[in-house]
C-alpha cells in the first residue's frame, strides 16, 4: 500500500517540450485518505538528480529513509496524475517535512496558498 511521500520508480513515457519524461522516481503527493481507498489516478511530484535551485523544486538530500542515492529536487511545476500502473517500485519515503514542503510549493504554484 502506497504511503504520502513514498519515492517510486515510474515510467513517464515520452516527454514533450520539457516535461519530466521515461523512468523517474517520483514523490506520491495525494493524500493518505485517498490513498486508502485505492485510487485509480495519483498525483506524483518527479525528482531529477539535476539540481537547478528554481524556487519551484525542493532539494531532497539522500538518506536511508528515502533510498535515493543522490541529490535530488521535487519538480512541482511537474505535478502529473498518472495510474498505479505506472509504479514499478517504492524506494522509500521522503518524511513529514520534505512532504510538506512540496504540498505548500505546489499550493503557491496553482494558486490556493
Amino acid at each position: 500500500m502506497l504511503i504520502s511521500g513514498d519515492v517510486v520508480e515510474l515510467d513517464l513515457g515520452q516527454p514533450a517540450g520539457r516535461e519530466a519524461g521515461f523512468r523517474h522516481p517520483a514523490v506520491v503527493v495525494t493524500a493518505q485518505r485517498i490513498l486508502n481507498a485505492s485510487p485509480t489516478i495519483l498525483q506524483v511530484v518527479p525528482l531529477t538528480s539535476t539540481v537547478r535551485q528554481f524556487h519551484s523544486e525542493i532539494v531532497i538530500d539522500p538518506d536511508s529513509d528515502n533510498g535515493l542515492t543522490v541529490p535530488s529536487a521535487a519538480q512541482c511545476q511537474h505535478l502529473r496524475a498518472v495510474s498505479p500502473q505506472r509504479i514499478a517500485s517504492t524506494r522509500g519515503n521522503v518524511g513529514p517535512l520534505a512532504l510538506a514542503q512540496i504540498r505548500e510549493t505546489i499550493a503557491v504554484i496553482i494558486d490556493i496558498a
